[in-house]
Parts: structure tokens; sequence; C-alpha cells
């Protein structure tokens, strides 16, 4: 098949590497401008662009995709198919009518559940036991075309949104590679998605982190889970926001309020919630790095009795 790619950031890497592994002919790669990071705001290249050139694949930037220019490249490709994966801007409908098999999105959810930006992390937060890949023939509006192929698979019991989305960036290029290949053997089945069953997985914020003691244990402990490794969930301690990551749900052993560190030990810092208590076990405070309870005790302490 003749492919235009569409991605930008780690998740989509490895489908482009698979596309040109299987023998498609990838005329070109379009990913979002690079962008200034760090503190010194270096200019980083994306992703996608890394794989490309290493690939030796040519690569366009453009500013806004749906542009005149964009769309007269596009033309000019005549590709049998547009695949998009984690790109970043709208298509106008021009673009999701230009190729022969149209614009084919790889979502990582189980559609039509979690449709919009941050699937990966809304599913673990939100406590779900599954998730998996969906790749879909695009229509106007966030993620609602008829749906393809979709692969399932299990959220692991102590699972990181990172973690997960390793595994989902994998299986997504898997999915997407056998999509193509039923397309082009006309085997391929349209579902519509039910609109009733939809749910939506917004973007994340960095205030989203913050722990509400008020809430049952099992819940903070998939939220600290869904903002691993961003945007982070978080404590307030002594007027500093502290990082946590790696925590526990145990049963209650001590009597208090939520938010009331009950014990800290090389085991972690145990605070209690509205029906459990939660054990943090790695923490960082502002200007450090990320290290575990007994780690940071060797030299600090964190005080029983204070309310966070």
């Amino acid at each position: 098949m003749n492919v235009v790619f569409m991605g930008t950031p780690d998740f989509s890497v490895p489908t482009l590497e698979k596309i040109y592994q299987a023998g498609h002919k990838i005329s070109l790669v379009i990913t979002q401008t690079d962008k200034p990071k760090g503190r010194g705001k270096k200019i980083t290249f994306q992703p996608v662009k890394v794989k490309a050139e290493e690939l030796g694949l040519e690569v366009y930037q453009p500013k806004n995709v749906n542009s005149e220019e964009s769309i007269m490249r596009l033309r000019e490709i005549n590709p049998d198919v547009i695949v998009v994966i984690a790109y970043g801007q709208i298509l106008k409908q021009e673009i999701l009518n230009l190729p022969k098999h149209r614009c084919i999105n790889v979502h990582a959810s189980l559609l039509p559940k979690y449709r919009g930006a941050a699937p990966i992390n809304w599913v673990i937060i939100n406590g779900e036991e599954k998730t998996g890949i969906t790749t879909i023939y695009m229509e106007k509006g966030i993620d609602v075309g008829d749906m393809l192929l979709k692969k399932e698979i299990k959220i692991k019991e102590n699972e990181t949104a990172g973690e997960l989305h390793d595994r989902l960036m994998t299986l997504g290029a898997e999915v997407l590679i056998e999509t193509l290949r039923e397309i082009e053997r006309g085997n391929i089945n349209r579902i519509p998605q039910d609109n009733n069953k939809s749910s939506y997985a917004p973007v994340m914020n960095k205030d989203l982190g913050k722990i509400d003691w008020n809430k049952n244990a099992k819940d903070i402990f998939n939220l600290v889970r869904g903002t691993d490794p961003w945007p982070s969930a978080y404590v307030i301690y002594q007027d500093k926001k502290v990082k946590i990551s790696n925590v526990e749900v145990v049963k209650r052993f001590k009597d208090g309020q939520p938010g009331e560190v009950v014990k800290v030990s090389d085991d972690g810092i145990y605070i209690n919630t509205k029906d459990s208590c939660l054990v943090i076990k790695k923490i960082q405070f502002p200007g450090k790095k990320m290290m575990t309870v007994s780690d940071f005790l060797k030299g600090n302490n964190f005080k029983v009795g204070e309310v966070l």
C-alpha cells in the first residue's frame, strides 16, 4: 500500500516501524513541529521524526496540516491510506476523504468507551479491568468513526499509566498491520459505534494529581497509578508539593482523620483515607529526585500526626 503516516510522540513510533517492516510504501511522514524542551528550551525533534529519518523516510512538519499547501502535497502523493496515531491535529473532511481507503486511526481504548486524548490514564483512574486498541475509519468528530479491528488486554493490578502505555503502543502497531492486511484482502468489516455506550477521556492537567484523602483508598490508589509518570499524584506536606508513587492499600490499624499520617517506617508512609489506609513507598520533594521512603528517612523525617 501507498501510505502516508501521521503521528508525533513515542506512542506512534512502533506503528511507523511496523508499517515500514511490513513492506508498505511510506511516501510521507507527517508530524508536529519540533518543540523547545527542558530548562534550556533546546529544540528537540519529535520522536516520530527521529525514527522516520533513521528509516530514510521523508518528513513533513506543517504548522497546520489542513492548509492548502498540505492538502496539495497529499493530493500529489495520492495515498491508498493515511494512518493516524496520536498526531495532535484534527483533520478536515477534505483530508479524511482523500485516500482510497480513507484515514485510519489507531486509538488506545476499547471504543466507544474512552474517546478523547487520555484514554490510557483514565482507564486506570476509573478502575477499569481491561482496555485495548481499536482501529477506526476516521470521521468528523472525536474518535467516532466505524470500528475495524479491536484487541483487548487486561490491566495489571499495580500497572501504571506509563507501563500500560508501553504495552499498548506495541499492541497498536500489531493491530494496525492486521487492519491493513485485511483491507488489502477485502475482508475488513465496518462496525458502527454505539454512541449510547460512549465515554470521554479528557486531557490530563497538573491539578488532577492532587490527592483528596476523603476518598476511598482504592480510588486514590488508582489515581496515583493513572497519573504516573505524568502529571504525577501529589500531597501538600508542610507547604511543599510532594509527588508520590508506588502505593499500597492496607486496612486501617489506627483511628484518625482522613489525610492523617499514622505511621512512618522504612516500609512507607501510612496515611488514613476515608475507608482504609494508603502506604506511600516513594516520594519526591521539590528539586529532588524520586526516592524510596526508606532512603528519604536516612537523612530526613516525616511527622506522624501531620494531616496532609
